[in-house]
């Protein structure tokens, strides 16, 4: 494929591996991936943070160089996102008292959100400020501009995350030779791709079911109202199966081809054997307890965060993520909760996506934070391929040599015809020493410089007598 321009470029720093995605953006606003790499890593990223900066700076320039490889580019910056265990929201409440009724203005809730920006949380940092409504009496309105009062009080949902989260990220990036585009919220930008408008207006619950990490997002009136990152996914439940004496990668195989995340409770225990390494066995029934019960202990704290919104989702939940494919997970949330709206999981590429024809995407990829943050990106990537320093030194200069002739030490040499008297032997001269081929382009070349800059000018009243 030839090089193109204009090519957004995005990371995703997860906590199985990290990718990279490359994609141009269409006359009519839908994205073509062009290409995705990606880097397997277990100990480069922890629940969702940057864990060891330097295998994670290394893993992102071998992703970026296989983009640039494989479409001919030079990438120099890219589009990240933010997520982690820390990453949540925060309520916030600004009152303001006017002196007299007074018509709300543009200035005015820029001073309410200045007074919001304002706020300090303990080793935190905000990254993103969503207004909720503002409340003038007893209405909370969306929209004040143009309204008269006396008291406003504004509210806003602050989303943060530890402080030094997103420095981390800027030095890997940095590390790796890059330039960070930008910085955006992976829940968010996530969010924004899978949930339609239609869904965000009417209530849903957004659930991203990682591997270290599960993710809950809530919108309703069109607003994010509640996000919040809980340290529980996929690889809990492969951790309980390793406490049968399992090794990890096994477990992980035996997690997906047996496990289930409910399954209809029956009068006796099956009995069924599945054979494991050491010529072991455990038990179906066995395995299916490990599993049901670490996913309803997830399932019971996602629940504890959508609970106390449940009455506003008319477009129920929406499951995403690898751990979400489980078998009867949809079930197993309706089991726990009583939940009665639609939970769904999602299926596809997104709407505003299309694939290069050398691009191929499986269902069992799980790239939709990747595609959703290669979405967001509104600036070029790529730039000029540095070319190579320039060598000064290019005549090639033969070594300077000096034929040495080896005597054997205190035997005189004889020639036929001659007296063999001894006589006073001269004192040895030091041998010259070789110069390298470096040395001499060097030398030569300053010795050229220095006579050019040497050299006198001629005196104009001896060029007028010449003449």
């Amino acid at each position: 494929m030839g090089a193109e321009k204009d090519i957004i470029v995005a990371v995703e720093l997860g906590s199985t591996a990290i990718r990279a995605i490359a994609g141009k953006r269409e006359p009519d606003g839908t994205m073509r991936i062009l290409a995705i790499a990606q880097e397997e890593t277990t100990d480069s990223i922890r629940k969702g943070l940057v864990d060891n900066i330097d295998k994670t700076t290394q893993a992102i320039s071998h992703v970026v160089k296989k983009i640039n490889e494989e479409l001919g580019i030079y990438v120099t910056r890219v589009f990240v996102g933010l997520s982690g265990q820390s990453l949540r929201t925060m309520e916030n409440k600004v009152p303001y008292q006017f002196a007299e009724k007074t018509i709300i203005t543009n200035d005015v809730i820029d001073q309410l959100k200045e007074i919001n920006n304002d706020v300090v949380y303990p080793q935190a940092k905000i990254h993103d400020v969503i207004p909720q409504e503002y409340r003038i009496g007893n209405r909370n309105v969306q929209d004040p501009v143009g309204m008269q009062c006396e008291h406003i009080e504004a509210r806003f949902i602050n989303v943060v995350a530890r402080t030094g989260v997103s420095d981390n990220i800027e030095r890997c990036i940095k590390n790796a030779g890059l330039e960070m585009a930008d910085l955006f919220i992976s829940p968010i930008c996530l969010a924004d791709c899978l949930l339609s408008a239609n869904e965000k207006r009417s209530g849903c619950a957004l659930v991203d079911m990682g591997a270290d990490t599960t993710t809950i997002s809530v919108y309703y009136s069109n607003i994010l109202r509640h996000l919040v990152v809980i340290p529980l996914g996929g690889n809990n439940v492969t951790t309980d199966i390793t406490t049968k004496s399992i090794e990890q990668g096994e477990a992980e195989q035996l997690k997906l081809k047996y496990g289930t995340a409910w399954h209809e409770s029956e009068e006796e225990p099956s009995k069924n054997k599945i054979q494991i390494s050491f010529d072991r066995t455990i038990t179906e029934d066995e395995l299916s307890n490990i599993i049901e019960a670490r996913y309803e202990e997830i399932i019971v704290n996602i629940w504890a965060h959508i609970e106390p919104y449940k009455d506003k989702l008319l477009s129920g939940i929406l499951l995403t993520g690898g751990a979400s494919k489980a078998k009867n997970l949809t079930t197993a949330i309706k089991e726990c909760t009583h939940f009665d709206k639609q939970i769904r999981l999602t299926k596809g590429l997104p709407v505003d996506i299309t694939l290069a024809p050398n691009v191929h995407i499986t269902e069992d990829s799980n790239l939709y934070t990747l595609m959703a943050l290669l979405l967001k990106g509104d600036q070029n990537c790529t730039g000029e391929t540095p070319s190579a320093p320039q060598d000064f030194f290019t005549e090639d200069v033969k070594e300077e040599t000096v034929e040495e002739k080896v005597v054997t030490p205190n035997e005189p040499v004889v020639e036929e015809g001659k007296d063999t008297t001894p006589t006073e032997q001269p004192a040895e001269t030091e041998t010259p020493k070789k110069e390298g081929g470096a040395k001499n382009k060097i030398r030569r070349f300053f010795k050229a410089i220095n006579n050019m800059l040497s050299e006198p000018e001629e005196d104009e009243e001896e060029k007028n007598d010449e003449k």
